[in-house]
């Protein structure tokens, strides 16, 4: 099993951080476009081949996300139409997502089978994530699904903040 780190800087405008293993060393480099339409965040791994790409749809009605790995787009997460509290739903052909994924504690299941956990770290200044990887294939995905949601969330934060 191996475990990675996200810890994302408080006050980072472009959305700039790095995903390091238990070593500390870093694995990925992780950066979000800056005043683009539409808005992305590029994953690559320390010989700066693009692993993943997020990328929120624009000008729809609905919020909705798309995740590519390795070229294949793998993941959408799509806003629900609800009127009292926001929802959330990722369709992905063979992946699945079970737990608490708006408090960042769940596992993604691919096939059935648990790939990876993922828990957010509390008390921290800006959102740190633990990934365990128990399927080392699944690991760009994870890292992508990760960084996604932790999007979303924001997006949903920054939207409910603007409308009081």
């Amino acid at each position: 099993m191996k475990e990675l780190y996200i810890k994302q800087k408080m006050l980072n405008i472009g959305g700039k951080f790095t995903v390091r293993d238990a070593a500390e060393q870093d694995i990925y480099y992780v950066e979000g476009s800056f005043l683009q339409v539409p808005k992305t965040f590029t994953i690559w791994d320390t010989t700066q081949d693009e692993v993943a790409l997020i990328t929120k749809k624009p000008f729809s009605f609905l919020p909705t996300f798309f995740v590519d790995v390795k070229g294949r787009e793998t993941v959408t997460i799509k806003k629900q139409f609800t009127f009292l509290k926001s929802n959330y739903t990722i369709d992905a052909a063979e992946i699945e997502v079970q737990g608490n994924m708006w408090d960042m504690t769940f596992d993604v299941l691919q096939h059935g089978t648990v790939v990876g956990t993922v828990d957010k770290k509390w008390f921290s200044w800006g959102d740190s994530y633990r990934l365990q990887i128990m399927n080392e294939e699944a690991e760009a995905l994870l890292v992508a699904l990760v960084v996604a949601i932790d999007y979303v969330k924001a997006s949903q934060a920054a939207a409910s903040s603007a409308s009081v």
